[in-house]
């Protein structure tokens, strides 16, 4: 989905990864990008080896280890989820953009089949049951994010759906043609800073 996004808005530049774990984005990203830069609690083992990837430990919770304005492109890849404050993260996100940088979030897909139907049965989203915490504690709607990039004054902000989830009751995913936000188990929040 990640890469859908980059490849439609013609990204490219220099891009951060926020949360960034073994720098896999780094190894799949589209020609044009000069510099790849991941930000993360530590520095996992097997992250990329290259002069244009650089790893940078910081705590997500907290301001992160980079310049204002410094970077074309930002990224947090199922991140969000775990953190304490999601309007501080895009605080943040906002700061290291430059002006016109986009930006792309990505986070569980609260509102999918899967997910409704397991808040009626269990009383808790899918990626928010018991065996998810205390990684995932902060579960968001897409109107949430949303309203956060509308608070922050983000140009054209809009969701995207993974177009792959799972069918409930089931480790099978929903077949090809089922598309859209009740089949999807992520979503991306996609927007751009003001120029």
């Amino acid at each position: 989905m990640v890469l859908r996004i980059l490849e439609s808005e013609a990204a490219s530049g220099e891009l951060l990864d926020v949360g960034c774990g073994r720098g896999d984005l780094f190894r799949k990203l589209p020609v044009g990008f000069t510099r790849y830069t991941g930000v993360d609690l530590v520095r996992y083992e097997g992250f990329p080896e290259s002069p244009r990837a650089r790893v940078l430990v910081g705590d997500l919770n907290q301001r992160l280890p980079v310049n204002d304005s410094a970077v074309d492109v930002v990224v947090s890849i199922e991140t969000i989820e775990h953190l304490e404050n999601p309007r501080a993260l895009f605080r943040e996100l906002l700061r290291v953009l430059r002006p016109g940088g986009l930006l792309v979030v990505t986070t569980p897909n609260q509102l999918s089949a899967l997910s409704k139907l397991t808040l009626l049965v269990k009383d808790r989203f899918s990626a928010f049951q018991d065996v998810h915490y205390p990684a995932h504690i902060t579960a968001l709607l897409p109107s949430d994010l949303l309203k956060i990039g509308l608070e922050l004054q983000l140009e054209g902000g809009r969701i995207v759906y993974s177009d792959d989830g799972r069918m409930p009751g089931t480790a099978r995913h929903w077949p090809g043609g089922f598309k859209g936000r009740q089949f999807s188990d992520n979503l991306a929040y996609v927007a751009r800073k003001p120029s």
